[in-house]
Parts: structure tokens; sequence; C-alpha cells
């Protein structure tokens, strides 16, 4: 079984640090966004004199502000027939002004598509782009701030995600919140947002340029004044840029207020982050739980302990975390994958890894995760293991997985019958499937139906 790890030495900021990149790669983000948004923002609130326990509040709403950009992905490629991620990385670069608004909408419209289905989406989203935005920026806004209250995160840090969208001239989103109407962490947040996007698409030098464009309307005067004290000082921009960055980050905590992470905490935040993979699709809304409540009902006939059993269950909720980095116009497609498109879903276990094994105390959980799709025959991927190169707790997960796919509704067929799955489980033991699995699968199910029959 994978090596039990304390987390009574896991640093918050370490954890959310790390699966922030997923959060990343969601809002097509370069990897660290999250973390150079802190360190931006940070320093701002610094230098306005946030007392500590303010700035302790500030740094987690930094880390967590996209905690709901998975919410609105598929929404996006519905409404502008687009990839969502190159959508979202360049809907942040767009300057703020009615003609960009416009050559954006045109040029990110439906490009593969048809020129009738093409003008069809442009000419819905001009007639109700306001209810659009709203709708997509609510959702957003909404589910971010319900999943970090579920953490059990403060109200400062809920309310500065929920406000992440508002402008300080009332035209913002999902309220139209006005000055200091707009919860301060939700402004320092867009500020630094605004400051990352643009210093890593153009500079330093565009990013004071565009948040200077913005004084007044998107953002406080008196906050921008204060980056530009910032902004002058070199280190500031060395550091930003630095590989060693996401350690001068974790430094930045008030040190009377670094907080570390136990177990009960460590699994909310992997339900909520369980939560954030789900919402990417409505394809697999609830996919994760379901496959973690059937992961531990094998690893429950097979007895395991239920330290394991917690362990392993952390390692399916967070599973297909790499997902995120996969457009909704990939994850959803209703037609034939083409051969690039198939490249880019075989990178999500990639990219569930690449997260996972950033964060201690799921190092040997991540291999689980980067192997949910490997076969016993060797003709799984991202990897091509065979046999018994692929752990037990992985073929738990697998099977678990693979029974959700067969069970679950989906949007385009009714929930499979249980003796139609699993005949269909059993037809690929010793290829797909481990036939220990499948056994302690069959004898789990049959007691959930004994005893609900009792």
């Amino acid at each position: 079984m994978v090596s039990e790890q304390t987390s009574r030495t896991l640093r918050l900021a370490e954890l959310l640090g790390a699966l922030s990149h997923a959060l990343d790669i969601t809002e097509g983000q370069p990897r660290g966004h999250c973390v150079r948004c802190c360190w931006i923002g940070i320093h701002i609130g610094r230098q306005i004199g946030l007392p500590d326990n303010d700035l302790s509040d500030l740094y987690y709403t930094l880390l967590l502000k996209d905690l709901g950009c998975s919410s609105n992905a598929a929404r996006i490629c519905e409404l502008y027939l687009t990839d969502d991620l190159t959508f979202k990385h360049d809907f942040k670069t767009m300057s703020d002004s009615l003609p960009a608004a416009l050559r954006f909408v045109l040029s990110h419209t439906g490009l593969k598509h048809g020129f009738a289905e093409r003008v069809r989406a442009i000419v819905n989203i001009l007639r109700n782009g306001g209810d659009i935005a709203n709708e997509m920026i609510e959702t957003r806004c909404q589910r971010g701030a319900d999943i970090a209250k579920q953490m059990q995160f403060s109200e400062s840090v809920v309310s500065g995600i929920y406000g992440l969208d508002e402008h300080w001239n009332g035209q913002g989103r999902p309220n139209g919140a006005k000055e200091n109407e707009i919860p301060r962490f939700s402004q320092i947040a867009l500020l630094a947002q605004i400051v990352d996007v643009f210093q890593m698409n153009v500079g330093p030098e565009a990013a004071l340029v565009e948040v200077r464009g913005r004084s007044g309307t998107w953002f406080d005067p008196a906050l921008v004044g204060a980056f530009e004290a910032v902004a002058q000082n070199r280190d500031f921009w060395a550091s930003l840029s630095s590989e060693d960055l996401e350690a001068k980050v974790y430094g930045l905590e008030p040190a009377q207020d670094v907080r570390y992470v136990d177990d009960s905490q460590l699994d909310q935040i992997a339900h909520g982050f369980a939560q954030v993979i789900d919402s990417k699709s409505p394809f697999t809304a609830g996919h994760s739980e379901r496959v973690t409540l059937f992961t531990d009902m094998i690893a429950e006939q097979l007895g395991y302990s239920a330290r394991d059993r917690q362990l392993l269950k952390r390692a399916a909720l967070l599973h297909d975390i790499g997902k995120l980095g996969v457009s909704n116009s990939v994850l959803d497609k209703p037609a034939k994958l083409d051969d690039d498109e198939w490249v880019q879903i075989r990178m999500h276990p990639v990219y569930s890894d690449e997260i996972l094994s950033r964060i201690d105390a799921f190092k040997d959980l991540s291999p689980i995760a980067r192997g949910h799709h490997e076969r016993i025959d060797g003709r799984g991927y991202p990897d091509g293991l065979a046999g018994t190169r692929i752990s037990m707790e992985t073929r738990i997960v697998t099977t678990a997985d693979i029974f959700d796919a067969l069970t679950a509704e989906r949007p385009y067929r009714a929930a499979m019958p249980l003796p139609k799955a699993l005949g269909i489980m059993e037809g690929d033991i010793g290829t797909a499937i481990d036939p220990i699995c499948f056994k302690a699968l069959q004898s789990a199910t049959e007691q959930i139906e004994a005893d609900a029959a009792a």
C-alpha cells in the first residue's frame, strides 16, 4: 500500500500553491499564475498597510481566486464554439474597450465551424452579450465562493473570491458593486491578476501601462498608486520571474499565522478540488465523488485498513485533476475524436501526476492518478504499463473509474443497469480489469442489494 504521509508538517500554503497549478491550466494561464498573483497581491497589501491577520486571508484569496474557473468552461465552448483554454487566456489580455471586445468576439467565435453556424453564434453573442457575461461570471464566482466555504476558509476569503470580477466604477460583475462596496481582497486579487497576465505576455512596463489605464474604472486609484510604488523595486520583478518564486511566496505568510493541514482539512480540500474537477464538464458531474465511493467499497472488500482506505480515497478524489488542462471542446465532443484530440485526452493522467507529485503528502498517490487508464495487457495510457508494473491501488481506482463510466447517467443516455455494466466489465477481466478488483466490486454491489432488500 502507499506509505503513510503525515500532514502535521504540511503547510496549507504549500498544499494550495501546488494545487493552484490546476486552476492555472483551467484558465489557460502559464503555470504558477496564482502563485505569482499571490506575490504581487501580498506586496500591494503590505504597501497599503494591511495588518498581518488580513494579509493571511488575502494570501489564501489570491491562491484560490480561480476556484470557480472550471464551472463555465463547457458554456464557453457551447456559446463561442471554441476552445475554452485559449479563449480564457486571450480574453484576459484583451484591452478594456468596446472595439477590442468586438474584435475578440469575431476572432474567437466558431473559427472551425461552418459559416452559417459561426454567424448564428456571433449574432447571439452580440445580441445577448450582457446576459451571457452575467451568467458565466455569476456561475464562476458563486461556485468558487461555495467551494472555499466548504473548505472552511473565512468569510473574508469567500467574499474575496466571489467579488473577483467587480470593477471600481460599478460596471463589473456579478453584482455591479462599486468603489468600497467591493471587498478589498477582491480589488487586490483582480489588480494582481491583470498585472501578472500582462507582465507574462508583454512585459512589466506593459503591465504598468495597463493598470494605469484602468485606474478609476476597474481599479481603486489608491491601489494602483500602491502597485506603482511596489513596481519601483527591482527585486520585486526579479523575484517574480525567478525559479525559486514558490519558496519565496511560501515565506510570505505572516510568521504568527503559518497554518498546517490536519487530516480533516486535507480531506476537505481534496473534496473541494474534486468539485472543481467535476464542474469542468456536464458529462462528469459527480464523477470523482462516485469513483471515490466505489474505490472505498472495493478496498473494504479487500481488507484494506481504515488509514489505507483514507489515502486511497484521496487518490480517487483527485485522479482526474489533469482533465482541468484539457479543453471542453475535446472533453465534450459528441463525435469521434481525431488523432490530435486523443493526444490531449491521453495527457490528462500526466497532468494529474505533475500536479499531485508537487505535494509531499500526495507523492505516493500521484502514480495512481497517472496510471488509472493503464491496462493489464499493456494497451493503456500514458505509459503502456502492463501486468505487475500496475499497482493494486491503481487497479482498484481503474475498476471504480470504469464502473462509474458505465453506470452513471449521461446527458446522452440513461444510467446503465447494474447487471449489464458488470457483464461488460466481466468481458474485460484480465485485459483491462483486474480479476480480484472485479470480484471485490461484485461482492460489494451484491451486499448493497442485499441490504436494500432486507
